[in-house]
């Protein structure tokens, strides 16, 4: 659903112009530093990135799904840092409020996080509740007016800077499962929370990803997402559902800078007397890099469509989470390889970085086999409803 286009297209446009004269460039120094820097952060402020999906009476652009993967396929098309930075707050960050928040959850929290004075984070995955979501340890015990929380979360976006956790916690100790899981919002401040240094990992330099630990960590009862005891995994799962499609638009923007920059490569370097582009094994990769990059995009788009119009979309979101991640795995495979050994070789260029940081994409919210399963599984659902 795309409500004013001309409106959409000046958003698209200052995002690419963005991308290309401010992002790009300062790609090694996010690298080198492990952070983007404040000026950056405050630019992307400035103009709105950390509010795409936020309501516009909350201080957002609540820009709809096929908006806001259109502009994630564009911001996206540079180091995995700068979206991700902004991500948590226009995504899974503010997903929940934005679902199902009070009224005054709303005005109070989601003003903070769209114009980017906090930055949010989902605190769900935990040491023994990762691909089995809602195996969650952590607990929420009622005192008064307030919620006791106790455990710990691992895997967290952005949790080394956050200021806002949407944090997921047993509230009834007898349950399993599913049942009995509520959703809070924390604040960074509030005694017995805290938060780890950045993990050192494989790639996605400048992106911080930690622990969270809460030690009696009291947190007042109007933070409760909803008012509600109980239902947070299903809060959670709305947030996961539509952040599937988001991070199906931010698996495609990474493959389109990928070929791009493999197809300058390709067009320039030259070997017995002719740019490689033209060698036939060389063009195959780069055309079977172009197909399935469309592929994906479509099918996001056509699913960004169907959840705007109120369709069920557990299935296809699933799908596109999936076919979308594996996608961008095989396209930065074949660009190293267009690259021959200047790909494997940072000094030479930036596609080996590029190469490292997609290969979370396959793991985090969901495995590729965690959605293989899914899918299966939603198969079967609604083939047993339509008999």
């Amino acid at each position: 659903m795309i409500r004013a286009p001309e409106r959409l297209e000046g958003l698209l446009t200052e995002v690419r112009t963005w991308v290309r004269e401010v992002a790009h460039p300062n790609e090694d120094r996010v690298a080198e530093t492990g952070e983007v820097p404040t000026e950056i952060v405050a630019d992307m402020a400035e103009r709105g990135f950390f509010g795409w999906s936020i309501p516009e009476e909350c201080g957002g652009l609540g820009l709809t799904t096929e908006e806001l993967v259109l502009a994630a396929m564009e911001l996206s098309q540079c180091a995995v840092a700068y979206r991700a930075r902004v991500g948590t707050n226009t995504g899974i960050g503010s997903e929940a409020l934005v679902a199902d928040g009070t009224e005054d959850q709303k005005a109070r929290l989601l003003p903070r996080l769209a114009s980017g004075q906090a930055t949010g984070c989902l605190a769900l995955t935990e040491p023994e509740a990762g691909s089995e979501a809602s195996n969650i340890q952590t607990t929420a015990r009622r005192d008064g007016d307030h919620y006791v929380l106790t455990g710990m979360k691992r895997y967290i976006t952005n949790a080394p800077i956050a200021d806002l956790f949407t944090v997921l916690a047993r509230t009834d100790p007898d349950s399993r499962g599913a049942r009995g899981i509520s959703a809070f919002v924390v604040e960074r401040d509030t005694p017995g929370l805290t938060t780890s240094a950045p993990y050192r990992m494989m790639g996605q330099a400048g992106s911080p990803v930690g622990e969270v630990q809460f030690e009696g960590c009291r947190v007042p009862a109007r933070n409760l997402i909803g008012g509600i005891e109980g239902v947070g995994f299903k809060t959670a799962m709305k947030v996961l559902n539509k952040q599937r499609i988001h991070l199906a638009g931010l698996r495609t923007g990474p493959a389109i800078r990928m070929l791009d920059m493999a197809m300058d490569h390709a067009c320039t370097r030259e070997q017995f007397g002719k740019p490689v582009v033209e060698f036939q094994l060389v063009a195959a990769l780069l055309a079977d890099c172009r197909a399935e990059i469309e592929a994906a995009r479509q099918l996001v788009l056509a699913t960004a469509r169907s959840r705007d119009e109120g369709r069920d979309i557990a299935l296809e979101a699933s799908v596109c989470k999936y076919f979308a991640s594996e996608m961008c795995g095989r396209v930065a495979d074949r660009c190293v390889q267009v690259f021959g050994g200047a790909g494997f070789v940072a000094d030479h260029s930036s596609i080996e970085r590029y190469y490292r940081d997609v290969r979370l994409f396959r793991l985090y919210e969901g495995t590729s086999q965690i959605h293989q399963l899914n899918i299966t599984k939603q198969m079967l659902r609604r083939r047993e409803a339509a008999r």
